[in-house]
């Protein structure tokens, strides 16, 4: 298992807060006492590329605040988790036990979420989820967890609504990689769009860390267009195949599948894909557009999905904190606060949380185009105040099973 904890203390420097926030007088032992902030995160295997934006956002957002938030110096110290349900066990164990930390931010895959939630849950640790594992804000909300980027299918929902309503799409194909996420995905999608008049008629699950996907690719065939589910490094090498293999259907995509840091790896065989997510380079917000201009200058990259989460996350922290005086130690008080957070200057835009604790807010339909010799996602159109339900009544949505790789059962599928 590999395995990596850093840690960073800055020593220096005054804290970038909201205007609005009230004065802060915390105790002699709070002010001399570091902010501890855990990052779970992955650095190794086929999903490092989100793993390093993740450490890559939030560490933007704490240097622009000089390492400090509320008045009150900050320790971040980054653990590895290997992509693993059990590294992330391990990890989330000792930024608990061993460096005591006051918030956790992460992890990023699905299965490391639902693998540590019940570690949370005992520890009483406010988290702030990256991952998308639904029933953490559903069925199973965790009290001591929120997430405020989105549950996995929460983009899948619109982006499935626009692809029978807008572009009227019948017979679709999906494939996603054979893991929660991937589940969660094609389940959404397949619920809206089936829904709206279309059919899922064939699904694909490739495993995680396959390294040809062109066995999947010849089998799409009679169909509309296709949906993609994959992420971190997965999305560039499928995209290439796909063109390489001279299959034309439209594509749809998860918001991993065209994240903007994909973009750096890719050319025009990722021209023309659709894909829906929180997140768009294009949005024009202040922070967005501080964001992207510290990313480029530090890491020569830009964000995309997970930086901009743990970015929001940092935020929501800020903002938390603005409204308990800089206390972390009272975690009921600091709970409270993070579920009342409501942010507009952010780079997805405006966002709070709903009841449960997932955010609401806007999920952009975007398009992969050529902008002065780079690709970018255009945004095509915008779905406003989406939450994790849809349109969907809550109380019957979670009255249902919980989205997987076999719920809903898939009404049209076809040999």
């Amino acid at each position: 298992m590999a395995r990596s904890i850093q840690r960073r203390a800055v020593l220096a420097g005054m804290a970038g807060v909201a205007a609005t926030a009230a004065p802060w007088r915390p105790a002699r032992a709070a002010e001399e006492a570091p902010l501890r902030i855990g990052l779970c995160t992955v650095k190794t295997g086929p999903l490092a590329q989100g793993g390093l934006q993740m450490e890559q956002g939030l560490t933007v957002f704490l240097k622009e605040r000089n390492y400090q938030i509320a008045g009150r110096k900050v320790a971040l110290t980054v653990a590895d988790t290997g992509g693993s349900p059990a590294g992330a066990r391990s990890r989330i164990q000792e930024l608990i036990e061993r460096d005591k930390v006051d918030f956790i931010v992460g992890p990023l895959a699905a299965f490391e979420a639902i693998a540590v939630n019940d570690t949370i849950r005992a520890a009483r640790v406010p988290t702030l989820i990256c991952a998308g594992a639904e029933d953490l804000t559903q069925r199973k909300p965790n009290p001591w967890a929120v997430r405020p980027s989105c549950t996995s299918a929460q983009p899948c929902h619109p982006l499935a609504h626009y692809g029978a309503v807008d572009r009227k799409f019948k017979r679709m194909l999906t494939i996603a990689e054979d893991f929660a996420y991937g589940h969660e995905q094609v389940a959404g999608f397949q619920r809206v769009f089936e829904d709206n008049g279309g059919r899922i008629v064939k699904k694909l699950w490739p495993p995680i860390s396959i390294p040809d996907d062109t066995p999947y690719i010849a089998q799409m065939q009679k169909i509309d267009a296709i949906f993609v589910g994959m992420s971190g490094s997965n999305p560039t090498k499928f995209f290439r195949q796909y063109s390489a293999f001279g299959t034309k259907f439209p594509v749809l995509a998860g918001e991993t599948a065209a994240d903007e840091p994909n973009f750096k790896h890719a050319g025009d065989e990722m021209v023309g894909v659709i894909s829906a997510s929180f997140y768009s380079g294009e949005i024009d917000t202040p922070t967005n557009h501080r964001l992207i201009a510290t990313m480029e200058h530090d890491y020569q990259a830009v964000p995309g999905f997970f930086a901009v989460s743990t970015y929001l996350n940092g935020q929501f922290i800020e903002a938390a904190l603005a409204k308990t005086g800089g206390n972390a130690s009272d975690r009921e008080a600091v709970m409270k606060a993070l579920r009342a957070v409501s942010l507009t200057d952010t780079p997805r835009g405006p966002v709070h949380l709903d009841n449960l604790g997932n955010a609401v807010g806007n999920i952009y339909i975007r398009e992969v185009r050529r902008k002065n010799g780079k690709l970018v996602n255009a945004i095509l159109k915008t779905y406003e105040t989406v939450g994790q339900f849809w349109t969907y009544d809550e109380k019957w949505f979670l009255a249902q099973p919980a989205y997987s790789r076999n719920y809903p059962p898939a009404r049209y599928l076809e040999p």
